[in-house]
């Protein structure tokens, strides 16, 4: 979908919001995202949801979820509901759209890029996410999810299976045949030890399952997560691992994960054995990573090496016992 074709959707879809108008693009990535005004001069974003991604009723289910977070009183994007009371707006080409509120709040950075600030101001601002998290999963344990609601499984299955959600990643055809080899086995050994954490009971549910910098907004003291559209079931600590897993090379590391697990643990307290398995959950955000690549990328582009480099890298550490970082 060109710019041009997304802007006139863009254009039918705030018809369905009395009040929302002036999209104007902020990205294109899974969806085609825009800034919209709200009535009373507000501001929000309006959501072309990527054709076939998603289905209908799971992004019912986000927009949910979402909305029963913001009434709990989370700073997360709260749906807007269309002129007839509805969480989602289908256009005339078959597409999906929503409309969220604006969340106010620098993204704590890009990934690929040095993380900005000094260690300790990463610390602090990890350890504010790390709490932000907890409050996520703390909340959504009160929730009682209505009949249908669906989301995909970042379980083992999920993850790790013969179809991952985000692909073979294994299977990629950039790599090499000693990174394949290598991938293969990090697949067998996190496989094991995931499948050993769940049955001593690891505690699993709704998780954010994409928190990468540019989904983390800081307003100076504190954290706000947005950008719920890969939702789903899975292990609590994979969100922390994914928080973790764009800093694999960041100089400051031991303090930002230091923050980050004292954060979450304002809340919810980890074991033991939570904090042993947390380099495997950012292992296995890494390895999922390169799957995402395969169908959304072109063969040239210089993410794909960038993404199996971190891979390789992090999966070697893993598999060797080699400690990803060090908690103060």
């Amino acid at each position: 979908m060109t710019e041009a074709e997304a802007l006139t959707l863009a254009g039918e879809a705030v018809r369905h919001w009395a009040g929302c108008a002036t999209p104007r693009p902020i990205s294109h990535r899974e969806n085609a995202v825009f800034a919209v005004t709200l009535p009373r001069a507000g501001k929000g974003v309006l959501r072309l949801h990527r054709t076939g991604y998603q289905s209908e009723e799971a992004i019912r289910s986000e927009l949910w979820w979402m909305e029963a977070l913001a009434e709990a009183g989370l700073s997360v994007p709260r749906p807007q509901r269309t002129a007839d009371g509805a969480l989602l707006a289908q256009l005339a080409d078959g597409r999906f759209a929503s409309v969220l509120t604006w969340v106010d709040g620098a993204p704590l950075g890009v990934g690929g890029e040095p993380l900005v600030g000094t260690p300790d101001d990463q610390m602090r601002h990890y350890a504010s996410v790390g709490r932000a998290v907890a409050q996520l999963h703390v909340t959504t344990d009160r929730l009682h999810l209505p009949p249908g609601f669906t989301r995909p499984h970042w379980d083992i299955e999920g993850l790790l299976g013969a179809a991952p959600f985000w692909g073979r990643f294994w299977d990629h055809p950039a790599a090499s045949e000693p990174e394949a080899i290598l991938m293969q086995e990090a697949r067998r050994f996190a496989r094991e030890r995931l499948s050993d954490y769940a049955a001593r009971g690891a505690d699993q549910g709704l998780i954010h399952a994409d928190l990468l910098r540019e989904n983390i907004l800081h307003d100076g003291h504190h954290a706000h997560l947005i950008d719920f559209d890969d939702c789903g079931f899975g292990f609590r600590l994979y969100d922390l691992g994914t928080a973790l897993a764009q800093n694999v090379e960041e100089p400051a590391l031991d303090l930002i994960a230091t923050g980050l697990i004292e954060g979450y643990a304002t809340l919810r307290p980890l074991t033991d054995e939570d904090l042993a398995m947390l380099p495997v959950m950012v292992m296995l955000r890494t390895l999922a990573s390169v799957g995402w690549t395969m169908p959304r990328l072109a063969p040239d582009d210089p993410r794909i090496r960038t993404y199996l480099n971190r891979a390789v890298r992090t999966a070697h550490a893993v598999l060797e016992g080699q400690r990803l970082f060090r908690l103060g």
